[in-house]
């Protein structure tokens, strides 16, 4: 899969100086678009379009230096159809605008070609199950928060800290379905799993689709298939290496794709550094082509 990957990126190269056509490349990587962002996210640090247009801006970047082409003519290399929208990325990526970078010579950013590649950094096991689970509802409360990829998420434990006693009560009342018991669900709002995008996230539990949540919010999932993945190890920072793990080694040796829906996890919090048993649900489906092809 990793090869796929980095032709989909050679693709996406020959196609900066125009539209960028993602199904395209997503086809090339033979996953869904939905599935080649988050991926792409997850391995790069950055949404797909930052890279983009930071791969843009720094082509564009030498044409300006060089002085060759008028500003007007670069911008409209580079897809931009009005010099103000150009100079607006291009101040964006490197600090500066053209006109001023063209004067005086500027020093800027460049953003260089990505590629991935498998580096081994240990004998890590993955113990995982797949299961198809039929349409549930998340009943709980839910705030907006930051993704927060090390250390404790400061938003998310002020959510948890926030909770009363009695819509712990009414949570607990409506157990009934797998996972069992009180657990978080984190629902991305965008493509980006970059440090600080914003994300739902729910304490709740997993009940049947006609349940009422009275005071509570709820959340409706239908069916699908999850990937769940059982995890030990010290708190918090086993779980955000799994969940690092699932996105940048799991998901390019196995033939599935990520889907949209909440990623569950049933956890016991306990003092950092402690051991604790996790598990992990993340909504998968079967990729359309195969592990490492």
């Amino acid at each position: 899969m990793l090869e796929r990957l980095n032709q989909a990126l050679d693709h996406l190269e020959t196609c900066l100086e125009r539209e960028v056509d993602m199904a395209e490349v997503s086809r090339i990587a033979a996953v869904s678009e939905y599935h080649f962002r988050r991926l792409f996210s997850t391995l790069a640090g950055m949404p797909l379009p930052v890279y983009v247009r930071r791969r843009r801006m720094t082509l564009a970047g030498a044409e300006v230096l060089a002085g060759e082409l008028t500003l007007l003519d670069v911008a409209v290399r580079y897809g931009y159809g009005s010099g103000e929208a150009f100079a607006r990325a291009f101040r964006s990526v490197h600090g500066i605008g053209p006109g001023e970078a063209r004067r005086t010579g500027a020093v800027l950013t460049a953003q260089p070609r990505m590629s991935f590649r498998v580096v081994v950094e240990g004998g890590t096991t993955m113990r995982y199950r797949i299961v198809e689970k039929e349409s549930f509802r998340v009943v709980g409360r839910k705030a907006r928060v930051p993704l927060v990829h090390e250390g404790v998420n400061a938003a998310a434990a002020a959510h948890v800290e926030s909770l009363d006693e009695q819509a712990i009560v009414r949570m607990k009342e409506l157990v009934g379905r797998e996972p069992e018991g009180i657990l978080s669900a984190a629902v991305h709002l965008t493509d980006s799993r970059e440090e600080g995008a914003e994300v739902d996230y729910w304490i709740g539990v997993v009940t049947g689709p006609e349940a009422a949540a009275e005071d509570l919010d709820a959340l409706d999932v239908p069916a699908g298939t999850w990937a769940v993945f059982d995890n030990h190890g010290p708190y918090p920072s086993a779980l955000q290496e799994l969940w690092r793990d699932v996105f940048t080694q799991w998901f390019p040796s196995n033939p599935y794709a990520s889907r949209p829906g909440p990623e569950l996890l049933r956890t016991q919090p306990v003092e950092i550094g402690a051991e604790t048993d996790s598990q992990l649900w993340i909504p998968v489906e079967r990729g359309s082509g195969s592990a490492g092809a």
